[in-house]
C-alpha cells in the first residue's frame, strides 16, 4: 500500500516537471515570436514596408522632351516627334528568345538590321534592362502589337521623342547629332552624378551644339509610380512627376545665309566662318562638304558609315574648327599693324622692293618674282608685296610678333561653344624649344622669322581663329568672345539667358594704326588683289586675298595645270564691311583653290550680298523687332605678273622690271612661298 502511494506521488510529479518544461517552452516560443513581431512591425517597419512598396510600386521613368534649337530668325534647326517603339526586357520573356522574335515578326514587321542591333544591346545590357528592339513604329503596326501584347510578354510598346533635323546637311557640323547612349556615355554621367537623370532616356548629344549644350537641352527627368500585381501588371498610377523638357536654344546663325555660303561651297573643299565683330555672333558656319546628321539618331548603318568616314573629301571633320592651315599673306594686316604700334617702321617710309628681300646670304622671292620697287606700308598690303613683309619680320622679331598677334585669338583657343577646337601654332622660340627634341632643332633661325611674317613657316592656324581675329581688327581691337548659342530659353519660366554680353578683353591699339590698316584693306579691294571680284558692289568693303602653299615645287614655276588637284594651292580671303560700320567679318579657304583673288573673293562677295542688300537689311530689322516682341510674350585666268594672291596691274611695275614677272617662285631654299 505504501509502495502504492509513492508510485503515484512520483508520477504526479513527473508529469508536473513535463507540464512545466512544456510550458517554459512555450512561453519562450511565444516570446520569442513576439520579439520577432516586434522587431518586424517595429524596429523593422520603415525599411520593410519600402520593400513591400517596391515590390508592389513599379517606379517608370519619364524622358524629357529634348530642346529646340532655332537660328536668329526662329527658323527651327532641330525638332522633336513622337513616334512608337518596341523594346524588350530579356528576364521577362518566357520561352526563347529567338522564337519569341520570330513570332512577333509576325505582328510587327522586324528587319535584318533591327535583329542585329537588337542582340547587340542584348550583348551590352542587363537581362532586367529594356533593349530597344524596334522604332518609328506607325499608328497601324502599334495597334496591330496592341492587339496582340498579350502574347509576347517582356514586350513593351512605348512612344518617345524623335529628334529631327528638317534642313539635313545643311550646318551639320554646328548643329552636331544625338546618338544612342554608350558605355563611355554612362561612365561619365555617372561620373559627373548624372546617371539618374538619364534614366528612360536612350539618346545623348554627341557631336556639336548637341553635346555642349547637352545639360540644358536634355531637361530633367520625371517618374511616375505605378501599382503592379504579383506578375507585373500595372493596375493604377499612384504619383507622378512630370519631366522638365530642355531649355530652347536659338542660334546666331542666319540659315538662309548659312545656306547661301553652302551653295558658293558646292563641289568644292573649304571652310568659311563669319562673325558679327561688335557680338561674336556667328552669323555662318561652314564646313564642306558636310553630312546628314539624321543618319545617327537611331545608329547609322554599315553602309552610310563606311561611305562617309572613307570619302577621300573628309565630310565628318568640322574643317572651321579642326583645320589647320598657314594662312599666307591674310597675315599681312596684323604683321603691319604690330609693326605700327612696336613703332617698328613708318607707315610712308618706302622700302625698296627689286622682288626679293635678302638675309645671311639667302634671297627670299616675292611670288611670282615680281618687282614693285620703292613701296610704302599700305601699297604693301594692296598689292600683297612680300618682300616688304620680309623685312618686318627681322625688325618685330618672332617672340614680339607672337605677343601681338596672341592677343587676335591666333594660336589659342577662342572658347567657342563647340568641342573639338584645335588650337593651331604660334610660333616662338618658347614654342620651338618644347616642339623639338634634339638640340640642333630647337635652335631658331633668322630665316624663319621671314617666313612667319608673310603666314608661312610654322603659322597654323584654324580658319575660325583668322575670322575671329578678323572680327576683332573690323572692331578696333574689342575682343568678343565667338559664339552660336545667343540666347537661352527656359521651357519652364520663360526667361531667356543671353549668352555673351560683354569683350572679353580690348586691345591697346591706337586708332590712326588701326585706321591705317582698314584703309589699305578697303584698297585691296577697291583698286588690289581682289578688286575685280567686288566690282560694282554698293558697299564698302576692306579685305585681304591670301595663297597657302601645298605641295613644294622646288624652284620650279607653279602651274595649276600641271598639278594634281589635290595638290594645289589653298585659296585663302579675309574681309569685313561695310567699312564705316562692320556689320560681318569673315575667313574662308576653298581646299587646292588656286588663287585667293579668284577662288575665294567671289565667294565673301556672294555673302556680303546677300547679308549687305538692302531687302535683307530691312528685313532682319524687321525680325529683329519681331523677335524682341515674342522675347516680351576656281578656275578665272591669271594675267601675266599677278602672284598666287595678287592681282597686280602692269603699271604698277618698273618698266625695267615688268619682264622679271616670268620668273620661278622661290623662298628661303629656293621653293614656292
Amino acid at each position: 500500500m505504501f509502495e502504492f502511494k509513492k508510485t503515484s506521488h512520483l508520477q504526479r510529479r513527473r508529469i508536473f516537471l513535463r507540464v512545466l518544461v512544456a510550458g517554459l517552452f512555450v512561453l519562450a516560443c511565444f516570446a520569442i515570436l513576439g520579439w520577432r513581431l516586434w522587431q518586424l512591425q517595429v524596429v523593422r517597419y520603415e525599411g520593410l514596408a519600402a520593400r513591400a512598396d517596391r515590390n508592389r510600386i513599379a517606379v517608370v521613368p519619364i524622358a524629357p522632351r529634348r530642346g529646340e534649337i532655332t537660328d536668329r530668325n526662329g527658323v527651327v534647326l532641330a525638332r522633336n516627334y513622337r513616334d512608337y517603339t518596341l523594346s524588350v526586357v530579356p528576364a521577362q520573356v518566357q520561352g526563347d528568345m529567338q522564337e519569341m522574335l520570330d513570332a512577333l515578326g509576325e505582328v510587327v514587321y522586324l528587319s535584318p538590321t533591327d535583329r542585329r542591333r537588337f542582340r547587340q544591346g542584348l550583348n551590352q545590357s542587363g537581362r532586367y534592362s529594356s533593349v530597344p528592339l524596334r522604332n518609328n513604329l506607325n499608328e497601324t503596326e502599334a495597334s496591330w502589337f496592341a492587339g496582340n501584347s498579350y502574347r509576347f510578354p517582356g514586350v513593351e510598346l512605348s512612344a518617345r521623342w524623335v529628334r529631327e533635323y528638317p534642313h539635313g546637311e545643311s550646318a551639320a557640323h554646328v548643329l552636331g547629332y544625338v546618338g544612342r547612349i554608350s558605355e563611355a556615355d554612362i561612365e561619365r554621367l555617372e561620373e559627373n552624378g548624372e546617371l539618374g537623370n538619364y534614366r528612360g532616356t536612350q539618346v545623348i548629344g554627341k557631336k556639336g551644339i548637341e553635346k555642349t549644350w547637352e545639360r540644358e537641352l536634355h531637361g530633367r527627368t520625371g517618374i511616375e509610380e505605378v501599382e503592379v500585381t504579383a506578375t507585373g501588371r500595372p493596375v493604377r498610377t499612384l504619383r507622378r512627376t512630370d519631366p522638365v523638357p530642355g531649355a530652347n536654344l536659338r542660334l546666331s546663325l542666319d540659315i538662309g545665309l548659312q545656306k547661301e555660303a553652302e551653295r558658293q561651297f558646292e563641289g568644292k573643299r573649304g571652310a568659311l566662318v563669319a562673325i558679327e565683330p561688335k557680338t561674336g555672333e556667328v552669323l555662318a558656319f561652314v564646313s564642306a562638304p558636310s553630312f546628314d546628321p539624321n543618319l545617327f539618331i537611331d545608329g547609322i548603318d554599315v553602309e552610310s558609315w563606311k561611305a562617309l568616314n572613307e570619302s577621300p573629301d573628309h565630310p565628318l571633320i568640322n574643317r572651321p574648327l579642326y583645320g589647320t592651315y598657314p594662312i599666307g599673306s591674310t597675315y599681312k594686316p596684323f604683321v603691319a599693324l604690330a609693326a605700327l604700334e612696336m613703332g617698328k617702321r613708318d607707315p610712308a617710309q618706302r622700302f625698296p622692293d627689286p622682288g626679293y628681300f635678302e638675309l645671311g646670304g639667302q634671297r627670299f622671292r616675292n611670288a611670282g618674282s615680281v618687282a614693285y620697287g620703292p613701296t610704302n606700308m599700305h601699297r604693301a598690303i594692296v598689292v600683297s608685296s612680300d618682300t616688304y613683309f620680309y623685312s618686318l619680320g627681322p625688325e618685330i622679331g618672332v617672340n614680339a610678333l607672337h605677343d601681338f598677334s596672341k592677343q587676335f585669338g591666333f594660336g589659342q583657343q577662342t572658347g567657342i561653344d563647340l568641342d573639338g577646337e584645335r588650337r593651331g601654332v604660334l610660333p616662338s622660340t618658347e614654342w620651338k624649344r618644347q616642339a623639338y627634341k634634339k638640340p640642333e632643332q630647337q635652335r631658331w633661325y633668322a630665316g624663319e622669322t621671314v617666313s612667319v611674317a608673310v603666314g608661312q613657316g610654322y603659322n597654323a592656324f584654324t580658319l575660325l581663329q583668322l575670322a575671329q581675329a578678323t572680327a576683332v581688327l573690323a572692331n578696333g581691337g574689342a575682343y568678343m568672345k565667338p559664339h552660336l548659342v545667343s540666347l537661352v530659353r527656359n521651357s519652364r519660366t520663360g526667361e531667356v539667358r543671353p549668352t555673351v554680353t560683354a569683350p572679353s578683353h580690348v586691345i591697346d591699339l591706337k586708332p590712326d594704326n588701326v585706321a591705317i590698316i582698314h584703309r589699305a584693306m578697303e584698297d585691296v579691294i577697291a583698286s588690289g588683289t581682289a578688286r575685280r571680284a567686288f566690282q560694282g558692289a554698293t558697299y564698302r568693303a576692306a579685305g585681304k586675298t591670301g595663297t597657302a602653299q601645298v605641295f613644294s615645287l622646288r624652284g620650279a614655276k607653279y602651274d595649276a595645270r600641271a598639278v594634281s588637284e589635290r595638290l594645289r594651292d589653298h585659296a585663302l580671303f579675309m574681309a569685313f564691311a561695310p567699312v564705316e560700320d562692320p556689320q560681318i567679318a569673315l575667313a574662308l579657304i576653298v581646299e587646292n583653290g588656286g588663287w585667293g583673288s579668284t577662288a575665294a573673293a567671289p565667294v565673301a562677295r556672294s555673302v556680303f550680298d546677300y547679308w549687305l542688300s538692302p531687302s535683307r537689311v530691312d528685313e532682319r530689322q524687321q525680325q529683329a523687332h519681331a523677335a524682341l516682341a515674342a522675347s516680351a510674350d576656281e578656275d578665272a585666268p591669271v594675267e601675266a605678273g599677278e602672284s598666287p594672291d595678287a592681282a597686280v596691274r602692269p603699271e604698277d611695275l618698273p618698266e625695267e622690271l615688268r619682264e622679271d614677272s616670268a620668273r620661278p617662285l622661290s623662298d628661303i631654299n629656293g621653293e614656292q612661298p
